[in-house]
């Protein structure tokens, strides 16, 4: 039996006693007891508790792996994710001019991706525990909209339709003004029978929209989402903000940081949820991998009143950056790149001059690593917003401002 002190979180939400030894579910301060194997201690004993230290709110919280922090305070949660950005950037050398975090109440997350099995009795459905591929069923889930938590008895008739004993069915739902949009992968070929039952469990429950697979779509009805009041219908699976919360404080900074520009580039656009809003006050160009989200970008502009000219490119910004001589007539930039980060396009970012750029991203360490790249060229990271829409994870969000003071705007 061995006993340690937590002396801080890592990056996954684990307790870091010296080491280092990971000790899940435990907090900074606590002093702890059990058996440590491989630098784990995987079954803790608390002997001494933080003041930081709650009782769970979900009964599921001590199984499900969708939530690591449920055991600590607010307070507690804030602060960490706030030290999480901070850390990142000060191992570059950059200040940490944080504004706070901004976090997603309980019950707001729009969208999740649940897990699926189709079993000898029938089915199972649900999120991963902790550390395991095993699916628990989660039906009072705190994190997700009311909506998505009823979700589960249609997510199992979709494992037992089409679902294999041998893997997995991922289901990723999400909630729309016209309802559940839903999009199914790992499932068996839809053939005849498949689509015959696939289209009684959407009149069943109701779906706007069910997706299965790369090839076969069934709408009911549009599945519409709004991006501050402008309608977009995304494809199947497209990336949305997980909260529309967590989406007004990413946009409120992105459209701050932008200000009178008259002019934006819009890189890693998605399906328009900073393009659409900005395009009210200034003409964007909306760049974007993918065709799909950008076709839905591009339809949503024709049809809404009063926007500004909305131009979108296809464009593959990891292998083919924009280059400085094409940012250069822009008077703002927004990113928002996947987690790895976008180290090319932002090189060629620090080489344009572009006065202001909204920094978008969703992880701590490429976010850091990029605004040393746009510092190192002139630029100055005014200030950071964290976001916190994935309550109780180890997730991480921040928009940042970053400055060239001798450019002018556009």
């Amino acid at each position: 039996m061995t006993t340690l002190v937590i002396e801080r979180l890592g990056h996954r939400g684990d307790g870091i006693a010296p080491g280092p030894v990971y000790v899940p579910g435990t907090l900074p301060g606590e002093e702890v007891a059990g058996e440590v194997a491989d630098g784990t201690l995987p079954a803790p004993r608390i002997l001494t508790a933080s003041p930081d230290r709650v009782r769970p709110p979900c009964p599921h919280a001590g199984l499900c792996g969708g939530c690591q922090l449920q055991h600590a305070s607010d307070r507690l949660v804030a602060d960490w994710k706030a030290e999480v950005v901070a850390r990142a950037l000060a191992a570059h050398g950059l200040p940490a001019p944080l504004r706070g975090v901004a976090t997603s109440l309980p019950h707001t997350r729009r969208r999740a991706a649940f897990s699926a099995r189709r079993t000898k009795k029938g089915a199972l459905a649900g999120f991963h525990a902790k550390r395991s591929d095993v699916i628990v069923p989660v039906p009072d889930c705190l994190v997700v909209e009311p909506a998505l938590a009823r979700a589960l008895p249609m997510v199992e008739d979709l494992a037992r339709a089409g679902g294999s004993r041998k893997g997995e069915l991922s289901v990723l739902v999400t909630l729309t003004a016209a309802g559940l949009d839903v999009a199914a992968t790992g499932g068996k070929p839809a053939d005849a029978p498949l689509r015959a039952a696939l289209a009684d469990i959407a009149r069943a429950h109701d779906l706007a929209r069910l997706a299965w697979g790369a090839d076969e779509t069934l709408v009911r009805r549009a599945p519409r989402v709004d991006f501050d009041g402008i309608a977009v219908v995304p494809p199947p699976g497209a990336f949305l903000q997980a909260t529309v919360p967590g989406e007004v404080a990413l946009r409120q900074a992105v459209t701050e940081v932008v200000g009178h520009a008259q002019s934006v580039v819009d890189l890693f656009a998605g399906c328009g949820t900073f393009a659409l809003p900005l395009a009210r006050r200034a003409a964007v160009h909306a760049v974007e991998g993918d065709r799909a989200m950008l076709a839905a970008l591009d339809a949503s502009w024709r049809h809404a009143p009063g926007l500004k000219a909305v131009a979108t490119e296809v464009r593959d910004l990891f292998r083919n950056p924009l280059a400085p001589e094409d940012l250069e007539r822009f008077g703002a930039a927004v990113i928002d790149p996947p987690r790895a980060g976008a180290e090319a396009q932002v090189a060629a970012l620090a080489r344009s001059g572009i006065p202001r750029i909204a920094h978008v991203s969703c992880n701590p360490v490429t976010f850091a690593r990029d605004c040393a790249t746009l510092v190192a060229a002139g630029y100055t990271l005014d200030w950071v917003q964290v976001v916190d829409q994935f309550r109780w994870s180890s997730h991480v969000e921040v928009a940042a401002q970053l400055s060239l003071s001798r450019a002018t705007p556009a």
